[in-house]
């Protein structure tokens, strides 16, 4: 039977009810404005009726405040971590891409490729017109130094940006790592609380949620939470809950365990690019022993793996920029071993790259991996590198030997089984065995076996985005087209005092002498393949960086060639410095042609002074893409924003209504006990009860 005082406890449970729906109603209007908060409720019940023994059964005994609950939807959260991953990721590219097109800016204020090529070109045809004055040579050749200086220039600002990405990649780890450790700490305290008492941390859930915002941000997150279970017992409801974190599709976060992140400096005989800046970071999960090498973390570390497909954020944004080759690394279908040998104790290791397949009738029919077959468009290190060699990696030694035998194929089957003919070059590398060595068991170390025949081979990644790696190989490929094109043409005359010309442009070798190019790497008459080493007098050793100006001309500028060489069994001689029946400027006029002539020399299509409408294009694709999707993230960030305020948000509208409805519960509940109270006086103090 009920107590004669059950009414009493009732209401009493209904004034609590009240009063901590009213507390909440202030907690939630006291941070209406407050980053990360999510509006909180009173979950009730009502409490076990109680067995009365009569005809109505039983009596209720109240309501049961059970919980204050954050009010917020998993799914917005998914939506908007996702969100975040694509808008940092192209905010950071947008940002650099406006960078970029500043570079290239050719304008009233700034002068420009073409600008400067004009201007060069300008002073060639004034020197058409006075071939023999040397104040108009010297004009041509000062134009020349302006050409040179402003792909110097380029190439600088490149690299600088390079290297300003690259802090930054630096910055945003120690970020992730920040925020690591911030989520581990409050995994913990969330835990301890929930398990303790049996309420939720609602707050701490909030500045955790808030921690994975910034994070996904940054790089992309995966986020699951399941309970602890209580193996002895798995019916018992532990209070725990295991909160787990993944970025880049690897384990980072567990509860209150957690992995940091480390920036791994590339070494000097580690660069995977021929312009690379040095000091470009890799990163790796911290091993246990934070004094590991870069060699140390190339065996034993784990990569982070922020070039993968699902890859985003800012971190895998700048890295694109920093990295991106525009997919034409040294990585790729059809680059595989074909040979490997010892000789006087080095192990050289020979590469096969597919350049074209051919027919039955020997004419190619499809070119593959131009940037690794032409060497014009090479990136390939000469400081050394990283060959990964069947998922292992082994350390090369700086130089290199290109090879390519005309006509020569080897046969390759193809996806579906079919055999296929392809021309290919070959190159040679030397490994590093003094660095290719590994530990074994009981603490020695020995030389890394040889790499397998027919291993697929690559160096570094193939990041298909145009980022700086891409833009400075343009550069590069550029001058050494033009510079081999024009002093090519320079070969071809003579002086006033009849000395053959000599190369217009050049450029230092590593002692600052000028470096001759006495190596080609075109196919001639008479020779039917090309072998280069990359440390010879070739057009591989000029860059944007070093493009320059021979400095014999500068010195004197009386050394230019304007007129072509004339041998004597054309009938024609040499006499007091002219040549009978040749123009003074046939020279000149040559390299006029060069300008607009695709057959003297052809840059992605086009001639030589489409320079820059050839990389503008590719600049102004880059920036606009970044625009639009930064655009259109944005908008998504703020619609799922909405979405995710209109179920977590706090309404001060709705909030006012919900306070005037928890006021007339609590009075209602406490007029209910001054009811009771005044029945329980008449009951006990005048029946005698």
């Amino acid at each position: 039977m009920s107590s004669t005082f059950l009414g009493l406890n009732t209401a009493y449970t209904g004034l609590q009810a009240s009063n901590a729906a009213l507390n909440t109603t202030a907690n939630n209007i006291a941070n209406a404005e407050t980053k990360g908060f999510s509006r909180q409720e009173v979950t009730t019940q009502a409490a076990e009726a109680i067995r009365s023994f009569t005809t109505y059964g039983s009596v209720g005994a109240g309501v049961e405040t059970i919980a204050i609950e954050r009010i917020r939807d998993d799914f917005y959260d998914q939506k908007y971590w996702s969100n975040q991953t694509k808008l940092g990721e192209y905010e950071s590219k947008q940002y650099y891409c406006r960078v970029i097109e500043q570079y290239y800016t050719d304008d009233d204020s700034v002068n420009g490729f073409t600008t400067v090529y004009e201007k060069f070109y300008d002073s060639v045809q004034e020197l058409s017109k006075n071939a023999g004055d040397t104040t108009y040579r010297q004009q041509m050749i000062g134009q020349g130094q302006n050409l040179a200086t402003y792909f110097n220039d380029m190439y600088t600002a490149m690299q600088k940006l390079q290297s300003d990405v690259n802090q930054e990649i630096k910055v945003q780890v120690d970020r992730i790592n920040s925020i690591s450790e911030e989520i581990a700490a409050l995994n913990k305290q969330i835990n301890v609380i929930e398990m303790n008492t049996g309420a939720m941390a609602n707050e701490l859930r909030d500045q955790r949620d808030l921690l994975i915002d910034d994070l996904s941000e940054i790089v992309d997150v995966e986020v699951s939470e399941t309970p602890i279970i209580d193996m002895n017992d798995p019916e018992r409801k532990t209070g725990g809950n295991r909160f787990m974190v993944k970025i880049c599709g690897q384990d980072f976060i567990d509860g209150k365990d957690y992995k940091t992140l480390t920036c791994v400096v590339r070494s000097l005989d580690h660069k995977i690019n021929q312009s690379d800046v040095d000091g470009l970071f890799d990163i790796y999960f911290t091993g246990a022993d934070n004094n590991w090498t870069d060699s140390d973390y190339l065996r034993k570390g784990d990569f982070l793996n922020i070039y993968g497909s699902t890859a985003g954020g800012k971190l895998a944004g700048l890295l694109q920029v920093r990295d991106g080759n525009n997919g034409e690394g040294f990585d790729g279908s059809g680059i595989t071993v074909s040979g490997v040998e010892r000789s006087g104790g080095e192990t050289q290791v020979t590469v096969r790259v597919l350049k074209n397949r051919v027919t039955d009738a020997g004419v190619p029919l499809q070119d593959v991996n131009a940037h690794l077959t032409d060497l014009n468009k090479l990136n390939l290190s000469q400081d050394g590198t990283v060959l990964q060699i069947g998922g292992v990696n082994y350390w090369v030694k700086p130089e290199w030997t290109y090879n390519y035998e005309e006509g020569k194929t080897c046969e390759v089957k193809d996806d579906k089984g079919n055999t296929q003919t392809y021309e290919y070059v070959e190159y040679t590398f030397t490994l590093n065995d003094e660095k290719n060595i590994v530990e074994k068991k009981n603490g020695t170390t020995e030389r890394m076996s040889d790499p397998s025949l027919n291993a697929s081979v690559s160096i570094g990644r193939n990041v298909n985005y145009q980022g700086i790696p891409y833009y400075m190989s343009q550069m590069n490929e550029w001058v050494r087209m033009y510079a081999q094109a024009t002093n090519n043409i320079y070969h071809t005359g003579v002086t006033d005092d009849g000395l053959t010309g000599i190369d217009y442009f050049n450029c230092e070798d590593n002692s600052g002498d000028a470096r001759e190019f006495t190596v080609s790497y075109e196919l001639t008459d008479g020779a039917d393949n090309i072998s280069v080493k990359s440390s010879d007098d070739s057009y591989y050793q000029l860059t944007a960086g070093n493009f320059q100006v021979n400095e014999k001309l500068v010195a004197d500028a009386d050394l230019l060639a304007t007129r072509k060489l004339v041998y004597e069994d054309d009938g024609r001689s040499y006499d007091d410095g002219l040549y009978e029946g040749i123009s003074k400027y046939d020279v000149i006029t040559d390299i006029i042609d060069l300008k607009t002539n695709k057959n003297k020399m052809e840059f992605r299509g086009c001639a030589s002074d489409q320079y820059l409408v050839c990389v503008l294009s590719d600049v102004a694709l880059n920036a606009n893409r970044a625009n639009n999707f930064t655009d259109n993230y944005t908008y998504l960030q703020n619609s799922i924003q909405n979405q995710r305020l209109s179920v977590s948000g706090v309404d001060n509208d709705e909030e006012a209504v919900n306070l005037t409805k928890f006021q007339q519960g609590y009075n209602m509940a406490s007029k209910m006990i001054q009811v009771l109270t005044e029945i329980y006086d008449r009951l006990i103090l005048q029946t005698g009860v």
